[in-house]
């Protein structure tokens, strides 16, 4: 499979869509790292990927054993604490309002990429074999009859927590980063469609894991869009992108603070991976990633901070949302 760049994409990705050609896309975080395959290069890639409208499943199946082993091994609360206390001082000056910090956990389990994909409960997932898996909850951007559909998620807590709904509902930290997101993601929608509409605001999604259930906060933002859309649909999604829930705002300064933050590479985690079968799109963000990098398996994870936020309560939340969706 061809690496393409950014500017390389957008012009394969304009020209199948104004052809209505089927095709796959992979976008890394920085978006310089991009696959774009039609369904005839889909027969000899391995790749593999199943959203709830469309699919690509691998013939052979991977039975799962009898026990499932899955150690986690974050980085240490001080090396998580450097990238938070930088963010703080650029929310503190008020240079971002929002930001996403993430950090790699190395992870051991006896399930390969195979298994994993093929038995995880999600309703988007992405195989690309001895490379990358991805079990995401998150749509990015659905079109369906001439309206186009984002469903940003911000707010996570674990479900055993007492009257744990209620809790991150009426959080003011949380419900301060769900209305940033909320706005920048209406914001997005505004530059590419119309009569843009929240069509419904901060409910709860329920995800199981291998250990635990988790509560997800998300939103539903809505606009209108014309058949010509698809003409230029490389140009469109590249506007909007990286997406505003795994960056932050304002988005372009923020990024660069992540950068600096960081001090990783992300690679494809937090991308967006979709399908356009010739009439509508279907996407998500890569969320809920795990890499190989050498003979280690690298999970990738990590929360929006505030000025509001806690160090230990945001490296918390990073642990908790490493996990199989495997029950």
């Amino acid at each position: 499979m061809k690496l393409l760049n950014k500017t390389e994409a957008i012009k394969k990705m304009n020209f199948l869509g104004k052809s209505r050609e089927p095709f796959l896309f992979v976008i890394s975080f920085d978006t310089e790292q991009n696959y774009v395959l039609e369904n005839d290069k889909l027969e000899n890639a391995r790749i593999f990927f199943q959203t709830p409208d469309f699919s690509r499943l691998p013939i052979e199946k991977h039975s799962l054993p009898l026990y499932i082993g899955f150690k986690k091994f974050p980085v240490e609360l001080e090396v998580f604490k450097e990238a938070f206390e930088l963010a703080k001082t650029d929310l503190d000056y008020g240079n971002t309002y929002l930001i996403n910090i993430t950090q790699p956990t190395r992870i051991e389990t006896n399930l390969n990429f195979n298994q994993i994909f093929e038995h995880s409960n999600a309703p988007y997932k992405l195989l690309i074999e001895d490379k990358l898996v991805v079990f995401s909850p998150e749509i990015f951007i659905k079109t369906s009859h001439n309206r186009i559909t984002s469903f940003p998620m911000k707010g996570t807590i674990d479900a055993s927590l007492p009257h744990a709904a209620d809790s991150i509902l009426n959080n003011e930290k949380e419900t301060a980063e769900h209305n940033t997101i909320v706005d920048l993601i209406r914001n997005d929608l505004s530059m590419i469609s119309k009569n843009v509409e929240v069509k419904k605001f901060r409910y709860i999604d329920t995800i199981k894991t291998h250990h635990k259930t988790l509560l997800q906060v998300s939103s539903k933002i809505e606009g209108q869009i014309t058949p010509a859309f698809f003409d230029s649909l490389g140009s469109h999604l590249f506007s909007i992108l990286p997406a505003g829930s795994i960056s932050g705002a304002p988005k372009k300064k923020t990024v660069s603070i992540i950068e600096d933050a960081e001090r990783y590479d992300r690679g494809f985690y937090t991308g967006i991976f979709g399908y356009f079968d010739g009439q509508n799109i279907d996407s998500a963000v890569m969320i809920r990633f795990i890499e190989k990098q050498g003979a280690a398996m690298l999970f990738k994870s990590g929360g929006g901070i505030t000025a509001l936020s806690n160090c230990e309560d945001e490296y918390n939340e990073l642990i908790d949302k490493v996990y199989l969706p495997i029950y």
